[in-house]
């Protein structure tokens, strides 16, 4: 197994666990409703918020697969390395935990909950993907030749690029309304972005 298979399997491994921790939250909120159902209780209103941030950071951790794949040639089996892997896959799972509350009848009303812990995900997000394309740059800047995971053709990159200022103005809104529409759209320009680039191949 090479250097890189090494560092690889530690990506899939977290990175996996991050994934699973969003879709056992989708589960248990499904669990939630139809134990209500059962009980004859009133159900909790789950909304759009917390579905629509659940799977913005399953495509944005399915993305950063991508990008380490690209980076694949360049990463050495150094401990420096896994210390790296493990922050940044490390903070995509304990970034996943957040994104549904971990005791669905607890809160009658997701909205609420997504108000109390949005920021914690999408600044994380940012943070990551921030962190992600700064060490991209410095491995090229030392020499390291870094392909592009897949090509995007013009639409995508226009999606790409509109997608960075619109999770930042998600960062900051605090209305309902503009989490609902500004996570609407930063959930299509990636699907946008995935699609022109399906479309390349």
């Amino acid at each position: 197994m090479s250097g890189f298979e090494m560092v690889f399997a530690m990506f899939g491994l977290l990175l996996g666990l991050a994934i699973a921790e969003v879709l056992a939250g989708f589960a248990q909120t499904w669990k939630a409703q139809l134990r209500a159902e059962v009980a004859g209780r009133e159900p909790v209103r789950v909304g759009w918020l917390v579905p629509l941030l659940g799977l913005l950071v399953i495509m944005d951790q399915t993305a950063f697969w991508l990008h380490a794949y690209a980076l694949r040639a360049a990463i050495p089996l150094t401990f420096l390395s896994l210390l790296g892997v493990l922050a940044v896959v490390g903070g995509y799972y304990l970034l996943a935990t957040f994104v549904f509350p971990d005791e669905p009848d607890a809160w009658p009303d997701f909205d609420d909950y997504y108000l109390r812990t949005n920021r914690i995900v999408i600044g994380g997000i940012l943070l990551i993907n921030f962190a992600v394309i700064g060490f991209a740059l410095l491995l090229e800047a030392g020499g390291a030749a870094i392909q592009a995971a897949e090509a995007h053709g013009p639409i995508g990159d226009a999606a790409v690029l509109l997608a960075l200022p619109v999770a930042i103005a998600l960062f900051f809104v605090k209305t309902k309304r503009a989490n609902l529409a500004l996570l609407a759209l930063l959930n299509a320009l990636v699907v946008v972005d995935a699609v022109a680039g399906a479309a390349l191949v």
